[in-house]
């Protein structure tokens, strides 16, 4: 995925609520997921803006240490394995993050996800 979403990505997984009102499949436009669910598109931007230095860092962490690689396209991809976290709320983090990162590369520029989620890039 274009490695902005990854700003996207972690406030959509790490809350709870958010985490678990995502769509079961890709199919599901973001504009209409958001339209479903006003409370959480409401408090998104505050999360999302709270978590950007962690997310920051993260991403350095992990380019440092050969989990996360930018190819020369500018897209972040991650090698984490949820099987060994099966069953637990970590696990299903990652496996979730799987998810939206595949969702949010159907919309076919990043500044779109930005914008439906009220986020500046």
């Amino acid at each position: 995925m274009p490695w902005p979403l990854a700003y996207l990505v972690a406030p959509m997984v790490l809350h709870r609520g958010t985490r678990e009102a995502l769509p079961r499949d890709t199919r599901t436009h973001l504009a209409n997921w958001l339209a479903a669910y006003p409370v959480l598109h409401a408090g998104f931007s505050r999360r999302s803006h709270a978590l950007a230095g962690v997310v920051r860092e993260g991403i350095r962490f992990g380019l440092a240490h050969s989990v996360l690689t930018v190819d020369v396209f500018g897209r972040l991809s991650g090698d984490l394995d949820a099987r060994s976290s099966r069953g637990t709320e970590t696990g299903e983090i990652i496996n979730r993050a799987g998810f939206v990162g595949k969702w949010l590369t159907k919309i076919d520029r990043p500044a779109t996800a930005f914008v439906l989620l009220g986020v500046a890039p």
